[in-house]
């Protein structure tokens, strides 16, 4: 079963069209990668999947069309968005972060016990639950962007690229949580990454993305044993 499909999808900025009949999809229980330089259209691909922008074609998630519907609402239908450059309430401590990660679900619904799951997952948040998220390093407001997503429980997990500006064992420690966020609770993930060679490790499929336009698609082995996409696209 699709847990998100898209098909034919058209997104921009005002006059300015940068998603061109875009086709995609995920997998429940799938993890996948979509790679392209910048300006590939990537980040414009997970704010038309969550909602922030006006776009056209068909948006699907586990076969409802979700394309007319608010953020808010599309938030509730189970997807949530780590988005470029953390995106956290740097004015509000961490604790005061995942809450607001949670302002869908009713308190009693085990909030609290998810924060306390989150603190475990990640130490250092547990260690500075009470400071401000503004005062975090880089890789540690990271780490909150994506526990406060997770705070929803959502069904699918949007990331945009977790891996810029922090160090490469920060980046190893984040995919690693995701990779088992996936393979062992089943949790669908798109995740939108610059760093080709960690992403495909941990991928189910990769998509690459050029100028709007998917050109090209499939498993990480495949992909990796193309020598054109892997010299051209993948940077190893």
């Amino acid at each position: 079963m699709s847990m998100l499909k898209i098909e034919g999808l058209t997104a921009g900025y005002g006059p300015v069209s940068v998603l061109h009949g875009l086709d995609l999809e995920v997998g429940e229980g799938e993890l996948v990668v979509m790679l392209g330089a910048n300006g590939a259209g990537k980040t414009t691909t997970m704010r038309a999947i969550s909602g922030l922008i006006g776009r056209q074609g068909t948006i699907e998630m586990e076969g409802v069309n979700i394309t007319k519907w608010s953020p808010d609402h599309i938030v509730r239908a189970g997807i949530a968005q780590v988005p470029q450059g953390r995106g956290t309430f740097p004015e509000l401590s961490v604790e005061d972060n995942l809450l607001a990660g949670a302002y869908v679900r009713h308190k009693g619904e085990g909030v609290r016990d998810d924060m306390e799951r989150w603190f475990d997952v990640f130490p250092r948040l547990a260690e500075r639950r009470a400071q401000k998220a503004g005062s975090l390093s880089g890789g540690e407001q990271q780490m909150l962007a994506i526990a406060r997503a997770l705070m929803s429980r959502p069904k699918l997990l949007l990331c945009d690229e977790p891996s810029l500006g922090l160090a490469p064992l920060i980046t190893q420690e984040l995919f690693d949580v995701l990779g088992r966020l996936n393979t062992e609770e089943g949790l669908s993930v798109l995740l939108v990454e610059q760093n080709a060679n960690l992403a495909m490790h941990i991928a189910s499929r990769v998509y690459l993305l050029e100028t709007g336009r998917i050109v090209a698609s499939g498993t990480s082995a495949e992909l990796s044993a193309d020598d054109s996409i892997r010299k051209a696209y993948l940077g190893f």
